[in-house]
């Protein structure tokens, strides 16, 4: 099963108001906005859900997550593991989100389920087993929670390693004592060391991890595939992470995801460990820039092509190509940009990961072999396709002009395939900082 990880402060509309003057334009995404209050980071996000038209309808929340359950639905995504941050009962607009979620899903498809994840990295890691307990029970009660064919219901802790051992069994303890319920417990720590799983798998059913996001972290042989293996020794299920990307201007960190590189990564290692479940890293998470939803930055490319490789995984072959397409990523500025009219605070590269770099790369799935041509500004890159998926790479290079322009061409002799612009022009003196790539697409038949 594949879960893509919902993170409820960034729905598709804070305020249902003309997305031009809504919250997310006047308040997250400019540098000025919240009164200033992270303005030395250029603002707090750099991209946001893909906007639409207010709604008339008063439930518009409700509507916003129904749509937001078909678009995951259409991509072959089974369910939401719903980050719960706060109790029910808290005054912070996000606590009824989960509750939300998970009406939304049964109204939108009865299929999709939701796991449910409490965030022990926050409020609740301060609540008492018993308490803890009291939370899950509540949103367990509806038919969408996310059940083991046995009927256990799975509960998922983020940053579970926050609390001891003890404090889940007594957790577990509470749950059937109190409110009847057999719960199967999936345990995500921050990284999947071998102490932790040694410590936590009498009380699991399976572990994950929340991983890295660039190709250092991710290597398809190695660590990856030891951590599931040692995971397996218990006889207990494994649910990767896989993800595209992470930037966090706020944080001042980014990671070097090397365009599509880190995806496919992450995906290679749950196919060929066999994992058991997929968790997406993340579906929205805007503030550290993982989101795989529906954005300004990247469309509905990064999903379309996520498709690929979760029908991959499902059924261990990659399907045949129906038509031509291509994927285009790159950022809009340079890694080395070090200066910004509205940006003091700026991001650095993780320790550990890849180096950075500026290219743009051109990944194709096509019905046969063809030539790409990849041109940015005035500097042209050839390479040579495959039938299936092909990666062709073009280093940007020197910007000697204040825009620079990303053009693709797919041929066959003298034919052309497929063309495609970038919406997305590399800028030589950007106003903040913005290390996100970016993501269009094309395709013919």
């Amino acid at each position: 099963m594949v879960f893509a990880h919902y993170f409820p402060p960034y729905p598709i509309s804070l305020d249902n108001v003309d997305p031009a003057v809504d919250y997310y334009s006047t308040n997250y995404l400019d540098p000025d906005g919240q009164n200033g209050q992270y303005s030395e980071f250029g603002g707090m996000l750099r991209d946001r859900p893909l906007p639409r038209a207010p709604r008339s309808a008063a439930n518009w929340r409700e509507l916003d997550l129904m749509q937001e359950v078909a678009q995951a639905s259409a991509a072959g995504i089974d369910g939401f593991s719903v980050d719960i941050l706060t109790p029910a009962a808290s005054d912070i607009w996000v606590a009824d989100v989960p509750a939300m979620l998970l009406r939304a899903a049964g109204l939108a498809n009865p299929n999709f389920k939701i796991m449910l994840m409490p965030d022990m990295h926050g409020e609740l890691k301060n609540l008492t087993p018993a308490q803890l307990a009291g939370e899950m029970a509540a949103l367990a009660a509806s038919p969408s929670a996310f059940r083991l064919e046995d009927g256990r219901l799975v509960v998922s802790p983020f940053y579970a390693e926050n609390w001891s051992p003890d404090l889940w069994r007594m957790f577990l303890h509470e749950m059937k004592s109190t409110h009847g319920l057999d719960v199967a417990l999936v345990p995500v720590f921050l990284e999947a060391r071998e102490d932790l799983i040694d410590a936590y798998h009498d009380i699991s059913f399976g572990m994950s991890a929340w991983g890295g996001r660039n190709p250092a972290f991710n290597p398809v042989t190695g660590f990856p595939l030891a951590a599931i293996e040692r995971v397996r020794s218990f006889n207990q299920l494994w649910m990767q992470p896989v993800s595209m990307q992470d930037y966090r201007p706020v944080q001042k960190i980014y990671d070097e995801a090397e365009n599509t590189t880190n995806l496919r990564n992450t995906w290679q290692i749950a196919i060929n460990g066999d994992a058991d479940w997929v968790q997406l890293i993340t579906w929205n998470d805007f503030g550290e820039g993982t989101a795989f939803a529906p954005s300004v930055q990247h469309g509905t490319a990064l999903l379309e092509l996520n498709a690929l490789y979760v029908a991959i995984y499902k059924t261990g072959i990659a399907p045949p190509a129906a038509y031509d397409r291509v994927f285009v990523t790159h950022r809009t500025q340079s890694v080395g940009v070090s200066t910004f009219p509205r940006q003091r605070a700026l991001a650095a590269l993780r320790d550990g990961s890849v180096p950075a770099r500026d290219t743009v790369e051109a990944l194709t799935i096509l019905t046969g072999p063809a030539q790409v041509t990849v041109q940015v500004g005035d500097q042209t890159t050839v390479c040579d396709a495959e039938i299936g998926v092909s990666v062709c790479e073009a280093a940007i290079g020197a910007l000697d002009n204040p825009e620079v322009e990303v053009n693709v061409r797919v041929s066959r002799g003298d034919q052309s395939v497929l063309e495609l612009t970038s919406p997305h022009r590399i800028l030589s003196a950007p106003s903040v900082q913005d290390l996100t790539y970016t993501m269009s697409e094309s395709r013919v038949g």
